[in-house]
Formats: C-alpha cells, sequence, structure tokens
C-alpha cells in the first residue's frame, strides 16, 4: 500500500503498480491522485545556477553562499514536505536569523490557528465517517479540491454508527457563491453572494435564538437552522471562500459554531489543500507559540510584516521548499519575490524555478522519499517510498545547506 501525497487527505489504501516511464495500474487512486502520480514522468527539474545545469554539490554550495550573505532572507513553503524537513527548515531560518512562513499564511491559517488553539472544536476524519449525520461545506469543493473526501469519509461511506449512508442517515449541506459540482451532488444547496457569508452565519444565529432571519428565503433558512438543530453530530468543512470573505469577520463564525454547540454537537476541520501544511503549522506553534510569519532575528517576532506578501518586498534571498509562489502569489507581489535571488528546492519545474538564481531537485514525497505528515483533520501519517531514486529528499538537502552555511 502507499500514500497519495497529492492533497491533505493523505489516503493509504493506494495499490499501484510502476513500470519504467509510466504507472502500469492503479487502484484507489482519484484523478488528482493520478495526476500526482504521474508527475514523476515529467517536467522534472535539474540542478542549476543562473540557468546552466551544474551538479548537485555545486547547486547547494551556492544556495549556501547566498543564503549566508543575505541581510534580509526569507524561508518560504513548507506545505509540501514532510515533517522531518519542516523541523530541519525552522531549524536554517534560526541559524540564519531568517524570516519564515508558509501557504496557510494567505490561506486557511486564520482557521488553523483557531483549531490548534482550542478556539474552535475540531475531530477526525474517522470520527465524521463513524458518527457526523451532518456535513457542511462552506465556500468549499471537495469534489474538486479533495476528490475522495465525500467517498471517504462524509456523505458516502458507511461507518460504524452510521452504516446506511448518504440514503437515509446523513445529510450533505453545501453554502457557496456557485452552485459547484459537490452542490450538485448534496442534499442541500444554498447559494449566497460574493461577500454575504458573514450575513448568511449571522441569520442561522438569529433564528437559533429564536428570531425571524432578515437574509436570504426566510423558510429555507428557517429549514436549515432546523436540519442543524437536529443532528446528532456536524461537521463543518469550511474552505477558502468563506476564509477570504470573512477575512476580518472570523468572530462571527466563531460565534455561529458556539451557538450550534448549545443546541448540538458540531466540529470544525477546515479544508486545508496542501499535504502538509497542517504539520507546519503544528511545528511552528509548538516552537514559537505562533503558525507562521515568524521572525527569528534577534529573538523570536510574529507580524504581518514576515509573512510572504510583505517580506517579498524587503527580502534580498528567498529559499523556496516544494512551492510556486510567483504562480500562486499576486503579480505585485510576484515580481517583487522574483526580484531577490531565489533559491528554489523542488522535484518539478514550475514559474519559480524557471525565474530562481539557484534550482535543486528533490525526491518526490511519498514516492521517492518517506516520512511523516499530518492529515487535514490532525492525524499523523507515515509514508514510505514506492519508486527508486537517487534523488535527495527535503530533509537531506536542507540538512546539507545548514552544514555547509
Amino acid at each position: 500500500m502507499a500514500v497519495c501525497t497529492g492533497c491533505s487527505l493523505l489516503c493509504e489504501d493506494i495499490e499501484v503498480a510502476l513500470k519504467t516511464g509510466a504507472i502500469e495500474k492503479a487502484k484507489n487512486l482519484c484523478r488528482k491522485g493520478q495526476g500526482h502520480f504521474q508527475a514523476l514522468f515529467s517536467d522534472r527539474t535539474v540542478p542549476s545556477v543562473e540557468g546552466g545545469e551544474t551538479s548537485l554539490d555545486q547547486a547547494i554550495e551556492k544556495a549556501a553562499n547566498i543564503l549566508m550573505n543575505a541581510k534580509d532572507p526569507l524561508l518560504y513553503g513548507w506545505s509540501n514536505s514532510s515533517l522531518e524537513a519542516q523541523k530541519v527548515g525552522i531549524e536554517l531560518a534560526k541559524k540564519l536569523e531568517a524570516k519564515i512562513d508558509d501557504t496557510s499564511s494567505f490561506c486557511q491559517g486564520q482557521l488553523l490557528e483557531r483549531v490548534l488553539k482550542g478556539e474552535l472544536p475540531s475531530c477526525t476524519l474517522d470520527d465524521v465517517r463513524n458518527f457526523a449525520d451532518v456535513s457542511v461545506f462552506w465556500g468549499a469543493d471537495p469534489s474538486n479540491s479533495h476528490p475522495r473526501h465525500l467517498s471517504r469519509f462524509s456523505y458516502y461511506p458507511r461507518g460504524s454508527k452510521r452504516q446506511k449512508g448518504y440514503e437515509e442517515e446523513r445529510n450533505c449541506v453545501v453554502i457557496d457563491v456557485r452552485k459547484s459540482s459537490t452542490a450538485k451532488l448534496c442534499s442541500d444547496y444554498f447559494r449566497i453572494p460574493p461577500g454575504g457569508d458573514a450575513e448568511f452565519a449571522e441569520a442561522i444565529i438569529a433564528i437559533l435564538d429564536g428570531k425571524m432571519p432578515r437574509f436570504g428565503d426566510k423558510k429555507r433558512m428557517i429549514g436549515l437552522a432546523s436540519i442543524f438543530k437536529k443532528a446528532d453530530f456536524g461537521a463543518i468543512f469550511p474552505g477558502l471562500g468563506l476564509v477570504y470573505s470573512l477575512v476580518q469577520k472570523m468572530e462571527i463564525f466563531e460565534n455561529l459554531v458556539a451557538r450550534l454547540n448549545d443546541v448540538s454537537n458540531y466540529k470544525v476541520v477546515p479544508m486545508v489543500g496542501h499535504y502538509n501544511m497542517r504539520g507546519f503549522n503544528e511545528l511552528m506553534l509548538d516552537e514559537t507559540g505562533y503558525i507562521n510569519q515568524i521572525s527569528f532575528k534577534n529573538g523570536v517576532h510574529h507580524g504581518s510584516e514576515n509573512s510572504v506578501t510583505m517580506a517579498a518586498k524587503s527580502s534580498d534571498a528567498c529559499l523556496v521548499v516544494g512551492s510556486d509562489p510567483l504562480s500562486a502569489l499576486p503579480f505585485v507581489i510576484a515580481r517583487s519575490l522574483a526580484k531577490s535571488q531565489l533559491v528554489v528546492i523542488d522535484p518539478r519545474r514550475s514559474l519559480t524555478t524557471d525565474a530562481a538564481k539557484v534550482v535543486i531537485p528533490s525526491a518526490m514525497s511519498g514516492l521517492e522519499s518517506g516520512g511523516k505528515a499530518v492529515r487535514m483533520d490532525g492525524v499523523r501519517i507515515s509514508f514510505e517510498p514506492i519508486f527508486e531514486s537517487n534523488l535527495l529528499s527535503d530533509e537531506e538537502i536542507l540538512t546539507r545547506i545548514m552544514e555547509a552555511i
């Protein structure tokens, strides 16, 4: 059995047979996982400095020199690396007195921090499969982002208590600005206008408090509140749609979850994207008391000025590990980042590797290298390589860079 690191579900039941240059057959891989496994055989990086191919040793030496001589280095990425690599990365940031940040800084970080600090109640996906009778996907479309979520955990499976599945014992509610692929499958879909999440949440709170809602179709909203109240075990899966809508109003969502727990039992599991983003956040919280946006210059300092979106404007060198910020970040920020000395550790070619001063190829986690990661619900998963490779893992490369500094 193999573990798929294509998303944060970290499916452990993958059966795959490989042959030279291709996957011969695979079982239990979703379409996203299939693409992840096929990535073994295309667009792989090679060691390079200033756009010219070089040896691995020379690329590592150049990377160490750039980072060692930088006045304001930034270490970014991490969500697609093993726990072992993340631990070395944090130690490297300390040694360099650098800023360190990850992708949660501008996506699920707000929710994950509340979950990790116990401010939002959470549970495992196995609890959802076994006990949940109501699952709420809010601003999330797992049919495309986490294709096996509904079938393994939240809607279709037979659990220890919920053995009749979606036909009789499970409700699936989708709250979104569009009728997504998930909304077409689930039993209840509620469309909200862009930015309407706060009003929607406040309307549900009002109904729970015995008041009439001021938002949406009153009859349908009252019906939804009734579903919520009658649940034995409810799971809310917030996605980026909710996070971006409630950037400065997340306390409204907290209030709704608290109010739902006054009348029933509700848990929150953020729809984390990258396979080990939560792992990095847990390590950083244990190390610093914060999940991201840290500077180790003269101690430990937390703040938005240390986030990739702000640090990109001032950093003179940036180590990017397993990420493609030039494609993901807004153009103005990406342009600023591209002007710094980019050192990229990545198994595959991307816009960021193409712009980098130094590129160091790495083994693909779960496919060519082993390690541990934290699933989106906090469960630790170990994985072993299934494909022989001479490439170094992220952990090994980072260790060599640190030794060279």
